[in-house]
């Protein structure tokens, strides 16, 4: 039985992922998201079975947190074996941002769900390099993060991804709204 490769995440409105794909280009040897693909991770689960799926989808359903005002960071980068291969938008404010992933965790738990071990840095990916061609150094240096006005992270959903000869494609399989804005939980 195939399994489940699944991560929790919130995609930022449609404004927002018109603005991040419009400032994609000018760096050599990225592989560019399609605004599908846009999303900040909230939670990177893994592969699951069918039954750990459905236990993960309800244990979500109770995760309570206020909805989040948020707005566009500073642009990054991440490296692996010592060459930049992914290139990515911060989000702000991270303090929050981490509250709902430490939410998002604890209500994992309870489904069987190993803590995450990684230090959250809530961001939107923008584009990969391929194994082969080190990203350039200075990538992050050449994005233009888009000047947007803040906007509401309000929901959140469990993601499937499929790996397939163009890259990665997301299915939500399960919808979650957060609480009103409200102070800080």
């Amino acid at each position: 039985m195939a399994g489940h490769r699944l991560f929790v995440a919130a995609r930022p409105p449609a404004a927002v992922c018109a603005a991040l794909t419009a400032a994609m280009g000018g760096v050599p040897g990225a592989r560019w998201q399609t605004d599908e693909q846009l999303h900040v991770t909230l939670r990177f689960i893994g592969e699951v079975d069918r039954h750990q799926a459905e236990d993960i989808a309800v244990a979500l359903d109770r995760v309570r947190h206020p909805a989040i005002e948020a707005s566009l960071g500073p642009a990054g980068t991440f490296e692996r074996h010592g060459r930049i291969d992914t290139l990515w938008v911060g989000l702000q404010p991270r303090e929050l941002l981490a509250s709902l992933h430490a939410r998002i965790d604890g209500a994992l738990r309870t489904a069987g769900v190993a803590p995450d071990g990684r230090t959250f840095l809530p961001h939107v990916t923008l584009a990969r390099f391929s194994r082969g061609a080190a990203g350039p150094a200075d990538a992050a240096l050449r994005i233009i993060v888009p000047t947007v006005e803040p906007f509401a992270i309000e929901r959140f959903a469990l993601y499937e991804s499929r790996l397939g000869s163009e890259g990665a494609s997301y299915e939500p399989i399960a919808h979650y709204r957060l609480d009103r804005i409200g102070p800080n939980p």
